[in-house]
This record gives C-alpha cells, structure tokens and sequence, in this order.
C-alpha cells in the first residue's frame, strides 16, 4: 500500500496544484490450444504534480516515490506552470475551488497472489473445455488482473486514497465452418474485485461457456445478413458500446469544444423519448457500478451526470478548467490511467436506463430483422458516425428468432440511429473488460438494456 508522502508538502503549494501518487500493477497469463504463450506481471509508479497558472498547466513526473522526488516533481511542476504563463499569457483567474475533504479508500488492497493462482486456473479452465468440447478447433482462455492505487493531494478539493482492482477471464473459442472457414466467438468473466475472490473455482463458468459452445455451434451454420435498413434488437452488449463509443465521446467537453456533434444539440432532442443516458460515478440504480470512482484525479468529489434525459441532450461531461468554460459545475470526469499522465475528461460507467419492455415482446414485433448479440470491436468520430462489428447475431423471421448469421458490421449516425429507438428492455446488463483509447487508455464500464431500432446492417 502506498504511503502518505505527499500531505506534508501541502504547505508548498501557492498556485493551483494536484500532486498524484500512482502505482498500476498488471498480471497475465493466456494458454493458446494449451500452450502457455503468456505469463507476465510488471508494476509501474512514480509520483506526478500539476500546477495551474493565469490559464495554463505545468507537469511534471518521476518514477521515485520519495519525498526527495516529491519536492523536486512539485517544483518542476511550478516552474513549468510559470514559463507556459510567461509565454502564453492567456491571464484567467484561478479555477473554481471543489468541495473540500478527504476520500478514504473503499476497497484496500489485499496480499499479492501467487502467479501460480492464475496459472492453476487458466490450466484448469482449458483442461475442462478440451475435455467437454469436442468440435473446436482451436481455443484461448486468458487470465488478465490490473490494479490501480493512487494517492491525491490537492489545493482545494478532496485529497483521496483510491484502490482499484480489475480482473477478468477471456474464453476464445474457434470452429470450422462446413466449408472450412475458421469462426470465432469469445466470452469475458469478472470485473471489479481481486482475483481470488471473483474466480474460486473453473467449474463455477461452464454454464455460460455451453452457452458459448452453443451460440458457436450455431454460428458454424450461419448465413450471411441482407444489407440494408433493418428493423433490430441491440443485446446490452452493443447498446452499451453505442452509449461509449457513438454518443459519450461527442459529449465529453475537450470534444464539444473541437467541434463535436454534440456542441450544438445542447437542451435539443438527439433520441427517441424512451432514451435516457447516464454517466455514473459510483452507484446506478442502487447497486455499485462496475468500475466506481468517487473522486477524480482533480480531487473534486464523483457526482452522475445525466448526459441524455428523456431524448433531450442536458450535460456534458467536463474538468474543472471545461467546467469553468461552460459556466457548470465540474462532476468528476477528469481522469489521468499512469502517474505520468496528465488527468483528461473521460466516462466513468456510462449507460443507458432499462424501460418498460420484455425482450421476448421486442422481438415478435418484427416480421423481418435481427437480434443482433455480441460485438468485437468498433469506432466512432466526432460527428457520431460509428461502425461496429458484430459477431454474434440472428435473424428474425415473423416474430421469432431464426439462423444465426455470420460476422458483419452495423453502422450509422448515433443521434439519427437513436431516434428511432421504439423498445427499450426492462433489464439491463454491464461490462467493463475493455479500455477507452483517448491519447491514454483507460478502465470504464458501459452498459443498458437492449434496444429496438432501425439500424443500417452490412451484407456479404
């Protein structure tokens, strides 16, 4: 666990500072057909200031943790803060002080675990799918644990301890197609928690790995989908990396003011009034979120935001520097992944809320369309442009579920595509096994319930 070195420099600060003390540990192991091809841990630290003056930032690092290196970071920090505004001379007043306190940590971190755990698992794990499955033709079962625990100290605001550990198990399962073409479906498990506490025993996962089996089985039979404007049902899967990807990122503030999509539509309508989209700090619908953060690395204290009400756009996720621009108050979105980075606006657990339908009645409403279930990967511009893959999927043929389909793409406008959102699922479901990519990764959690919409489908 990290020390306190860092309230007793406290009394140095003049300007405007944050002082961050971080340490981002990582472990993998992944057997590929049995054969182990990875086995790695690192740990990566150090300490970080950042100081505000007349409009502009100074930063500075170290990889040290001493108070040596604190005072000398602290100091590089100032300097660097007084010659951008020497030369800059944008002249702006302090930036708006944040509730004071202190956040104590909420999840502590635990004794290291053997590398061996994660090995005897993984082992474990692939002996019973080589065992139960007899039609793959290749598999993967990954093993990943990344912890994050920082200590913040700042001029005003809250100072924080903050422990954030993340493991998850990766299931890759590979089949041949009648014509011999190679299809693949994969499965995440875990989250938020320590690794021993969230996967005690292999056998716990094989009702959701025969659901794989099967899904994969059927995919092996596929047809191709029809391209064209199609009347679908989105899993939570894909709604949520829609929230993420298509409409969070035009409505982080850094974005709204490069020209986002979203600069304009504030208080317009941008969805159907069955969508409302929530950035969640810590707890959504009563329950802990996937990934909660409780203060940023701003030390202002974690409040929701509500980015969509009812189809009406409403807020914008900021900084304390956006914030100010914009005339709102700061909610905790700025974000730094390593101690060497620098905090930027970022999601925290971004979704959209269940409505009032059964999944089962979402689909008999459609004569012809799909249901579409897993996604691998996608993009989206500034413009709310995104396309995103999908590799699990069915058709739907007179209100019931029909073949499944092979591999394709969705694609669309997020703002348009959500307009005609007509269902919305009374059930919902989260993920946080990815990373956000904005100039520096980092951990999220995404989420909702399934949509019905049109949705533009590639073909073959």
């Amino acid at each position: 666990m990290l020390p306190d070195l860092l309230s007793a420099h406290k009394a140095a600060f003049k300007d405007y500072t944050e002082l961050r003390a971080q340490v981002n540990t990582t472990r993998q192991v992944a057997l590929l057909a049995g054969n182990m091809v990875a086995n790695a841990q690192s740990s990566t630290g150090g300490v970080s200031a950042r100081v505000y003056r007349g409009g502009t930032f100074g930063f500075a690092s170290g990889a040290e943790y001493t108070n040596e290196s604190v005072k000398n970071v602290l100091a590089a920090a100032a300097d660097n803060a007084a010659f951008m505004d020497a030369h800059v001379k944008k002249g702006l007043p302090p930036l708006p002080a944040a509730v004071q306190g202190k956040i104590a940590l909420k999840t502590t971190p635990g004794d290291t675990i053997s590398q061996s755990v994660l090995i005897d698992y993984v082992q474990a794990l692939d002996s019973m799918i080589t065992e139960k499955y007899k039609n793959l033709s290749s598999r993967t079962v990954v093993a990943n644990c990344l912890g994050i625990e920082k200590l913040l100290a700042v001029s005003n605001g809250a100072d924080s301890h903050f422990f954030q550990p993340r493991c998850l198990i990766y299931v890759f399962m590979t089949a041949d197609t009648p014509d011999g073409v190679p299809v693949e479906l994969f499965e995440r498990f875990g989250g938020f928690g320590r690794f021993d506490a969230l996967f005690t025993d292999p056998a716990l996962l094989m009702k959701e790995l025969d659901e794989l089996y099967e899904a994969l089985m059927k995919k092996r039979e596929g047809v191709y989908s029809n391209a064209g404007l199609r009347k679908c049902v989105l899993h939570p899967d894909l709604a949520g990396i829609l929230a993420h990807e298509a409409v969070g990122h035009t409505v982080e503030a850094d974005i709204v003011q490069g020209g986002s999509v979203a600069a304009h539509n504030l208080n317009k309508q941008v969805a159907s009034e069955l969508v409302t989209m929530v950035d969640f700090a810590h707890t959504a619908l009563g329950k802990p979120c996937p990934l909660p953060v409780y203060v940023d690395d701003e030390g202002v204290i974690a409040e929701d935001v509500m980015l969509i009400e009812k189809g009406i756009l409403k807020n914008f996720m900021h900084s304390r520097e956006s914030a100010r621009h914009f005339g709102v108050k700061p909610q905790g979105n700025a974000r730094a992944f390593t101690f060497s980075d620098e905090p930027l606006i970022r999601m925290r657990n971004t979704a959209i809320l269940p409505g009032k339908d059964k999944l089962q009645d979402m689909i008999a409403g459609i004569d012809d369309g799909y249901y579409l279930v897993k996604t691998g990967n996608g993009q989206a511009d500034t413009t709310g442009e995104f396309m995103f893959s999908v590799t699990m999927g069915y058709e739907i043929k007179n209100g019931k579920i029909g073949k499944a389909i092979r591999d394709t793409t969705i694609s669309g406008v997020a703002f348009e595509m959500l307009k005609t959102v007509d269902m919305i699922s009374d059930d919902m479901s989260w993920d946080c096994a990815g990373f956000c990519g904005k100039k520096q990764p980092m951990t999220v959690g995404m989420g909702g319930p399934a949509l019905r919409c049109d949705v533009n489908i590639g073909g073959r």
